[in-house]
């Protein structure tokens, strides 16, 4: 696993990308608009999917357990662990993760950052605790609906508006930020580089862009705006208008 150090360094000279792989029933996915009746299939071998990212030059990865999310604990644990075993680099997991016990197996079987969604809203404390016990490897996942923070897989939508949510875990110890723009996510309609630089300026925290990356493009966009550290980015790479290995090469420059 690579190092914590050479993590830092790469954040410090640029934008980190992070390849995304969502998983529902054990295949490589993407969703459009958050929607799981709107799957689009891309493979049934979520570690080697994570060996080409690797090859293609990604130290770093994202990883969703999609059922996860929706049914409130790990579904795809056996795609997870193939993926640690094959993946050289940090991967950063997210999707049902709401409790103690959760963030902990996670951690010791190797993640590098658990991201956590929907009980970053219903139980602050939690995710408060976690963030205490394990530093930097807490990343609070803020979606959005129209400003709003969507939780449950994306399938409620709240009252509490992204930069709120956000404001609460400034002096938590959070790692970092995760913002998706629901409706853009998996439909190639660009990044909303706008709302996400809006956060970021909002808050102390650092944030990962998320939703709608189309193409290279949008790493030039995201590149150099204060506060973002990084992007995830998924069907732009599966559908081939992103290569890869240039957007590192340009987020890093």
């Amino acid at each position: 696993m690579a190092s914590l150090m050479s993590a830092a360094t790469q954040r410090a000279g640029g934008l980190t990308v992070f390849p995304a792989i969502d998983l529902k029933g054990g295949q490589v996915v993407r969703l459009a608009e958050g929607d799981m009746d709107r799957a689009t299939v891309y493979g049934d071998d979520p570690a080697h999917q994570a060996t080409l990212f690797a090859r293609a030059g990604a130290d770093h990865l994202h990883v969703v357990d999609l059922d996860g999310a929706f049914a409130g604990q790990s579904v795809n644990g056996d795609a997870v662990a193939g993926i640690l075993t094959a993946f050289p680099g940090r991967v950063q997991l997210g999707g049902g993760i709401r409790n103690r016990a959760s963030v902990d197996r996670w951690l010791d079987l190797g993640v590098a950052r658990v991201v956590i969604g929907t009980a970053a809203l219903e139980d602050p404390d939690f995710v408060r605790e976690a963030a205490a016990a394990c530093p930097n490897r807490i990343v609070v996942a803020v979606d959005a609906w129209d400003g709003m923070v969507a939780t449950r897989g994306w399938a409620d939508v709240s009252t509490v508006s992204v930069t709120d949510l956000a404001r609460r875990f400034e002096d938590a110890g959070v790692a970092a930020v995760l913002f998706t723009d629901v409706g853009r996510d998996g439909m190639l309609k660009g990044c909303n580089v706008a709302a996400t630089a809006t956060l970021a300026a909002a808050v102390s925290i650092p944030v990962i862009a998320s939703g709608g990356v189309a193409g290279i493009g949008d790493i030039h966009a995201l590149k150099g705006k204060p506060g973002i550290e990084g992007v995830i980015t998924g069907r732009a790479l599966y559908d081939g208008r992103l290569d890869l290995a240039e957007a590192i090469r340009v987020a890093a420059a």
